[in-house]
């Protein structure tokens, strides 16, 4: 991979990470499914006039702007609420291990002994999360594991559906979600007018950033360089995510930094870099005389 465009992935990793820290700012000025509310509309004002969905295309943006946008990003707002930047970043790698766990039982995909001990990995590096002092309380880590979940979910709709631009797919998808997540602030939130009417620059910041930079920015550039070079040399980078925002949360927020959360951090990535990379042995040839 060029340098120039190993600069844009790792661009994008920290976008990504950086928008973790972002996300705890804005939900401690506005309601974390008001805050995603509020991205998805601006996210579908910008995109859905200039797309258009098939025919065909239609079930699945729906099924995703369910699993994704309806489940995913709302339970990873409403996890962070009260979970450690680095820590809940770390906790939502694991959507890679149930989407590893998803394509095996309903795509018959064989784990295979590399897997399997990624798989042990990457679980054994929550256990030891969990004990430790920086683990969230319970209800935030379900809340967190299960946005990891409907993420793996997602991956595995998409990978079922037919072709849809990254873009279109991004922008419909937030269009539909956005009465399930209003409903859920209507539900679940109290005061959300006040809270607009207060909101101070942190909390519009929010909006916009995980909209433009994360949504739009981050993604587009992401599926380009997907676009150019093989999945095996740009996947792995997201390894970097969770290292990356658990420095910007000890820098910016003033996270602690424990043994635990290091040791359990270190074995969620190695078993997510397991996963993820296959080393292949290097081939001899034979000399011909």
């Amino acid at each position: 991979m060029p340098l120039k465009h190993l600069l844009i992935g790792l661009g994008v990793i920290a976008i990504w990470a950086f928008n973790i820290i972002v996300i705890k700012v804005g939900i401690e000025d506005l309601p974390p499914l008001l805050v995603t509310t509020l991205r998805f509309a601006l996210v579908a004002l910008l995109i859905v006039p200039f797309t258009r969905l098939t025919r065909g295309q239609l079930p699945w943006i729906l099924l995703l702007s369910v699993t994704f946008g309806g489940l995913h990003f709302p339970l990873l707002f409403l996890g962070l609420k009260e979970a450690e930047a680095g820590t809940g970043a770390l906790l939502v790698q694991m959507g890679t291990p149930f989407a590893t766990l998803l394509a095996a039982i309903f795509l018959k995909e064989k784990l295979g002994v590399r897997r399997l001990t990624g798989l042990a990995l990457a679980f054994g590096g929550v256990v030891v999360l969990a004990g430790g002092p920086s683990l969230p309380p319970p209800a935030s880590t379900a809340l967190l594991l299960a946005s990891a979940f409907f993420w793996a979910a997602s991956t595995m709709i998409i990978k079922l559906a037919p072709p849809i631009p990254p873009l279109t797919m991004t922008g419909w998808l937030s269009l539909f979600a956005i009465p399930l997540v209003a409903l859920g602030s209507a539900l679940l939130e109290d005061n959300q007018w006040q809270a607009l009417a207060q909101a101070s620059w942190t909390g519009w910041g929010a909006v916009v950033y995980t909209a433009l930079m994360s949504s739009i920015a981050a993604y587009g550039m992401w599926y380009w360089l997907l676009q150019k070079h093989p999945v095996s040399r740009v996947v792995p980078l997201t390894l970097l995510m969770p290292v990356f925002a658990v420095i910007l949360g000890v820098w910016l927020l003033d996270d602690p930094l424990g043994l635990a959360k290091i040791l359990g951090g270190l074995m969620v990535i190695a078993g997510l870099a397991v996963i993820n990379i296959r080393f292949r042995r290097p081939r001899i040839q034979e000399s011909r005389a």
